[in-house]
């Protein structure tokens, strides 16, 4: 996406219209608190190239409907996504309130005693629920004097909240999910459902069968002096482990293996570019293939049509999650084995609300303690001590997710734009890549092999499709744990030792599916799981409500839930108020 496509913020500052004395006197006041903000997003957040976050204010504060209307039209021809209006005072509501029903809104109404902005924030929120166009209320907890300039850290962190899921929307409208084959070992994430992707998320669905990444293989649609660039990178970089998959009159001659690592890396290059599109493929003479399908979010179906004669696509998918190549680093794309498009999607949710790859995992199994102890002779204590969870795949997940880049010294992922050479270097070792399972893979291919360092703080989340409710989401926080090494290796070998693990632990509430570790599992809605880094919960419940995804299962504080103030209408117990908010509401763009 070129710079000037990504969505804008726009930020709408709001004035009392009496001009003899009461407009003039704000002015000043009201516009530099609109310049105030703008400056703080342009600091804070970052589009997913790195660059900073673009913000337009109207160019005049608005004091009624005319310039409301002025406003609307600059948004409208500057690619305003997300729209912020701030006040320090009174002014009127329905006159000069957003009314664009597909932009995420809020209102900061100033908390100070001179001029009622909290006056105004509640009389237009109310004319939001009234009309049918929800917005967040943002209202600092201390009083402030007029003309402070500061924004108080609880107002920062409901303006970033509110933000970033905003952009999130903005982002994905227009964008598609490519389904790169049909449907895996029959797994319903890998029904494709369009009228999910365009009511819910704004987005169009591409579909290639995956026969188009062989053909482009033979007849060498790819960029040819890429793919030495990106073989010769791969050897060096790629360590081969032996093969531990496969019984010796089973494993492939080191010919054969060389064959595949070609292979592998031409799928890789080929995904890509039916994602995004390859200038250099007009050069060749495929102008068509050169453009793409516009796709933010890709799956892959592979098993088991493709795996049963072909390689399989864990390398593929592991290199484009991550933050680096043989281009360097980079921004990783978002690739959902098995062409799961409900763990796809809930992957390119964590990926725009953190510009951090996301790790794809099997929900595998729940170990408890007693079982643990049982297998291994050790008891799990610490943060381990209630059992923990295996996530697993077939090798496809980001190598961030080795945990081996560091913040403040302590093990983390990245945006892309805060990682060295240092850190790519130690993903990579880290790494082992292995002969595919031919149990699972009979055409061959590699997998990745990693172990996920313990103490990273993460956020697991799922996207599931319930019939006669729709979409919902679920959430648990938690963090990575290491093991020791003889009950990782027993427990390890227990499942695919050729594979990537991450053993996690999510935070315990004592109430409702966070009763104890086992019953995350049980209440976990699929096979599948999107792991990103952080504690990102609450923005995922900001995102879900713009969508109208109702969540039904998290572990998150309340006094961090950030949602539209109707939802404030629709009940006091939290969970069902979300529930029969978006059902009153509807998908976004339905």
């Amino acid at each position: 996406m070129n710079k000037t496509d990504y969505p804008k913020i726009g930020i709408r500052p709001i004035i009392d219209g009496r001009l003899g004395g009461v407009r003039e006197s704000l002015e000043e006041t009201t516009m530099k608190m609109a310049q105030n903000v703008a400056a703080f997003y342009s600091s804070e957040l970052h589009y997913p190239d790195g660059s900073p976050v673009q913000c337009i204010i109207a160019d005049t504060c608005i004091g009624g409907v005319y310039e409301a209307a002025q406003c609307a039209k600059k948004f409208e021809t500057n690619n305003v996504g997300v729209s912020l209006s701030v006040t320090p005072c009174w002014c009127y509501g329905s006159e000069t309130m957003d009314m664009n029903p597909y932009l995420p809104k809020a209102i900061w109404g100033f908390n100070g005693t001179e001029r009622p902005g909290a006056v105004y924030l509640a009389a237009t929120l109310a004319a939001h629920n009234q009309f049918g166009l929800p917005s967040f209320g943002i209202y600092g907890r201390d009083v402030q004097d007029l003309g402070d300039e500061a924004i108080p850290d609880d107002v920062k962190e409901r303006l970033l909240n509110f933000a970033q899921a905003g952009l999130a929307v903005a982002i994905m409208r227009g964008k598609s999910y490519l389904a790169i084959g049909s449907v895996s070992m029959g797994i319903a994430g890998s029904i494709v459902v369009p009228d999910f992707f365009r009511e819910y998320l704004g987005m169009r669905n591409e579909y290639v069968d995956a026969s188009e990444v062989l053909r482009r293989i033979e007849k060498k649609i790819y960029d040819e002096a890429e793919f030495e660039k990106a073989l010769t990178w791969a050897k060096k970089n790629c360590k081969e482990g032996d093969d531990l998959a496969n019984e010796e009159g089973k494993q492939s001659s080191r010919e054969q293996k060389d064959k595949d690592w070609e292979f592998v890396v031409k799928m890789t290059l080929i995904i890509r570019d039916l994602m995004q599109g390859n200038p250099h493929l007009k050069d060749k003479g495929f102008g068509e293939e050169a453009f793409g399908h516009n796709a933010i979010v890709s799956g892959f179906q592979g098993q088991r049509q493709w795996t049963d004669f072909l390689p399989n696509g864990d390398f593929s998918e592991a290199i484009l999650n991550s933050s680096f190549d043989w281009n360097g680093i980079r921004a990783p794309y978002t690739v959902a084995t098995e062409n799961d498009c409900f763990n796809g999607v809930s992957m390119l949710f964590g990926y725009l609300l953190t510009n951090t790859a996301q790790i794809f995992a099997d929900v595998r199994t729940y170990w408890s303690p007693e079982a643990v102890e049982r297998v291994t002779g050790w008891r799990p204590e610490a943060s381990a001590a209630n059992g923990f969870i295996h996530l697993i795949n077939s090798g496809s997940a980001t190598l961030d997710g080795t945990g081996q880049q560091q913040k403040d010294g302590k093990p983390a992922m990245k945006p892309f734009w805060e990682i060295n050479d240092e850190d790519e270097d130690a993903c990579l070792k880290a790494t082992t890549w292995y002969a595919g399972d031919k149990g699972y893979f009979r055409g061959g291919g590699y997998s990745s092999k990693f172990v996920t360092r313990g103490g990273m703080p993460v956020t697991m989340c799922r996207i599931n499709l319930v019939r006669g409710l729709g979409p919902v989401l679920q959430i648990a926080e938690g963090e990575t744990i290491d093991l020791p090494r003889h009950v990782h290796d027993t427990l390890d070998k227990r499942t695919n030792i050729t594979w990537p693990t991450t053993w996690f632990v999510p935070r315990i509430t004592g109430k409702g599916a966070f009763t104890d570790v086992y019953n995350v599992m049980l209440h976990w809605g699929s096979n599948h799981g999107a792991i990103s880094y952080g504690h990102i919960g609450d923005k995922l419940i900001t995102l879900a409500s713009m969508l109208r995804i109702p969540v039904c299962m998290h572990n998150i504080d309340e006094e961090r839930i950030f949602r539209p103030s109707a939802w404030n209408a629709f009940g006091s117990d939290g969970e069902g108020a979300d529930y029969r908010a978006c059902e009153n509401y509807g998908a976004l763009y339905r």
